[in-house]
């Protein structure tokens, strides 16, 4: 089969791999029909995520149809069309009790990160009656590839732990898709505004159609003091990964504030304790766990939320080094997420 391989930082290639094969009882093989590419994919072609070795395939996100079971899978069967979480989980350890999936001792995040991952004509899901969900006939299949990863993401990480309330005033740093996915399931819990941050105007604007109140391109700081009368947000998500972004989140926090960190970081930050000690806020972190998937599921299916309005270009599988090319350039080629079908 042909799959996207990453060769080091700065390196990767389409080549011919071995086809995956069922190596314990609970796996399910599964064709790839659709894809797509994270910025997390990103981050480890930069290098930021080490653990992940020369000659992985690379991609946690997708749908396919189940191509071969284990013995011990008992809710899937050949031929369904299935969702892949980003997430592996066993559902019986210590920390799939408690719902943290993401810490699973026999999963978690480990497709395209310590496994061979999606982005190719195959993948092994592991614990795959816990890690697949099934697709619902009739439903627009590129909006559910979004919930592999950043629906739940931008969910879980940034508004369920910026714990948004009703007329709250949040920002959100990163108009990418992972905060556009913040900013879409945010306005579940209807905060009174909504502030995006990105130097990037086409995003912002993007960010507008999608429900954002105020935008803000530059003098991000001194913009949202300014138009919160100076006493800061309510929330202020994290939703790109840097040091400059995270720094932005600790001078607009207000008092009682919460800052949300989503994005992946592959450097230090500098915590500011000596301005926040007194200021009451509380700073959360958390990797996806994917435990609102089925919820999520029932949005997209009803039409509450319309990811598909994420996706901004269109490549078969087999393009898939010109995809990166064009997901790489976000700017330029005015991207956010692409799909990439195995035809």
């Amino acid at each position: 089969m042909k799959a996207l391989v990453y060769h080091g930082a700065g390196n990767r290639s389409w080549e011919e791999k071995t086809k995956p094969i069922i190596k314990n009882s609970t796996d399910a093989i599964i064709k790839i029909t659709k894809t797509t590419i994270c910025g997390t994919d990103l981050h480890i072609m930069k290098g930021d995520v080490p653990e992940v070795i020369d000659g992985l395939i690379l991609g946690h996100e997708g749908i396919g149809i189940v191509e071969e079971v284990g013995a011990g899978v008992t809710s899937f069967k050949i031929g369904e069309k299935v969702l892949i979480s980003c997430i592996t989980s066993c559902g019986s350890c210590d920390y799939c009790k408690k719902g943290m999936y993401s810490h699973c001792e026999t999963g978690g995040w480990i497709l395209g990160h310590l496994i061979d991952g999606t982005q190719a004509e195959y993948v092994r899901i592991p614990h795959a009656d816990t890690s697949l969900h099934h697709i619902p006939e009739g439903v627009d299949e590129d909006a559910i590839v979004m919930l592999s990863d950043i629906l739940p993401t931008g969910y879980e990480c940034g508004v369920l732990n910026g714990q948004i309330k009703p007329g709250d005033v949040v920002a959100i740093i990163g108009a990418g898709p992972i905060g556009l996915a913040t900013l879409l399931t945010a306005q579940f819990y209807s905060p009174a505004e909504i502030i995006m941050v990105d130097l990037d105007e086409s995003r912002l604007s993007v960010a507008k159609t999608f429900g954002a109140t105020q935008l803000v391109s530059k003098n991000a700081v001194e913009e949202i003091m300014k138009l919160t009368n100076k006493k800061g947000v309510d929330v202020a998500v994290e939703a790109v990964g840097i040091p400059a972004t995270f720094d932005i989140c600790q001078s607009i926090i207000g008092a009682g504030g919460r800052i949300a960190n989503v994005g992946v970081h592959g450097k230090s930050v500098e915590l500011h304790l000596e301005k926040l000690w007194s200021q009451n806020i509380t700073i959360t972190t958390r990797l996806v766990d994917t435990v609102s998937t089925p919820l999520l599921l029932k949005t997209v299916i009803s039409g509450k939320i319309k990811p598909e309005k994420l996706i901004t270009h269109r490549f078969e599988l087999k393009e898939i080094m010109k995809a990166y090319d064009v997901f790489s350039n976000a700017a330029s080629e005015k991207s956010l997420k692409v799909i990439l079908t195995n035809i």
